[in-house]
């Protein structure tokens, strides 16, 4: 059985022959190999075959593999974005029929670029930005969906996400945190009626994904991190979404995962009823504000995908650390559980990282099912 095979039986609740592996280590390869830091063995080979040299499952058709992104992006002629470049800077510029959006980015030192000005700041940008959703259409490539797949092959199943929930995509991709809460709290009717616009134009995305009939897995990527929100925001604007849009895949026979990878304590009761088949990301201590255990108590049957803190992968913890928390995430999650990184590898960390994965994925496949069905 391939690692794609086992990945869906994992979601359908049926037997694997060992435990999958499944960590994001794209990103570490990437930085590794962009400043000329890969190490020997690994300099001359590419990111898939430096998965099969670890034996790992991956997950991302489009997360640093270079292949397209199945999810497009289409404006009518109502809008226009021009991008100006000057040094390590940019301004993206999109026009809408009620004015300009500005937002500006910086490169960081990593060669990534990064926000530095957030494009809506009052009511007169909030309704700029309905104007610009309401030219928006979120649309499915299958092409680049089946890309992707041939990329990732046998080693998982493919799978991409959704775009944000409009409360999301408010506070961590057009507004500064600070702004939208006050703008939630002052002029409310205006935010709730962006929020709406937002979700309207996801419709096409989702009618065309369940149409092509294709796509197994699907995550909510929603970097949900408590700090960013109230029990009361996740229960008003939050839920009803999931609810909406999850339940729309499921009933298509979609399997659906949510990106939790913040703190999330406060929202620890409402684990196990969200719309989800899985919960990606959780990250305990000591890099989460929660335990293991905390964790086990309160997600119910769904599948944990992850779940090692992207900590324990660097010189201030020990290995021994490492295989305690491995052991006990098994010992509690399995066979509900895609083992992997919360939420990836630390891009610098050094080889030694590496060295730790490797062990994880020979113990993993050492841990044949059948023998832990009899221990269990």
């Amino acid at each position: 059985m391939n690692k794609r095979e086992m990945n869906i039986r994992i979601f359908e609740g049926k037997e694997i022959p060992h435990l999958l592996f499944q960590p994001r280590i794209e990103p570490w390869y990437v930085w590794h190999k962009e400043f000329g830091k890969l190490p020997q063995r690994y300099k001359n080979i590419s990111l898939l075959e430096f998965y099969d040299e670890l034996d790992l499952s991956m997950r991302y058709v489009h997360y640093y593999t270079e292949m397209p992104d199945p999810v497009e992006v289409r404006y009518t002629q109502k809008v226009k974005i021009e991008e100006k470049y000057k040094d390590e800077e940019m301004r993206r510029i999109i026009s809408t029929p009620y004015g300009e959006l500005i937002e500006k980015q910086k490169k960081t030192v990593d060669k990534t670029w990064r926000t530095v000005g957030f494009p809506v700041k009052n009511e007169n940008d909030l309704t700029k930005l309905r104007s610009l959703f309401e030219n928006t259409t979120f649309t499915f490539n299958k092409e680049n969906f089946e890309k992707g797949s041939r990329f990732i092959g046998d080693r998982g199943e493919p799978q991409f996400w959704v775009p944000k929930s409009p409360y999301q995509s408010l506070c961590l991709e057009w507004m500064k945190m600070e702004d939208f809460i006050y703008a939630l709290a002052d002029i409310p009717q205006t935010v709730e009626e962006v929020m709406k616009v937002i979700d309207n134009s996801y419709n096409t995305l989702y009618e065309d994904i369940i149409s092509y009939g294709k796509v197994k897995i699907i995550n909510f990527g929603e970097n949900i991190h408590a700090q960013l929100l109230s029990p009361a925001y996740f229960e008003k604007y939050l839920i009803p979404f999931y609810e909406k849009r999850s339940n729309q895949l499921r009933k298509a026979g979609i399997y659906t995962h949510i990106h939790i990878d913040g703190f999330f304590k406060p929202l620890l009761g409402y684990l196990k009823d969200l719309p989800f088949d899985g919960l990606e990301a959780l990250t305990p201590l000591p890099q989460g504000d929660v335990t293991i255990e905390e964790i086990k108590e309160h997600i119910g049957d769904k599948v944990l995908l992850d779940g090692i803190p992207a900590v324990l992968f660097l010189p201030s913890y020990t290995e021994e650390e490492l295989e305690e928390c491995v052991k006990k995430l098994i010992d509690l999650f399995y066979p509900r559980l895609v083992l992997g990184i919360s939420d990836e590898l630390p891009q610098g960390a050094s080889e030694e990282s590496i060295k730790r994965v490797k062990w994880i994925s020979n113990y993993c496949q050492t841990l044949k099912t059948s023998s832990r069905e009899k221990d269990v």
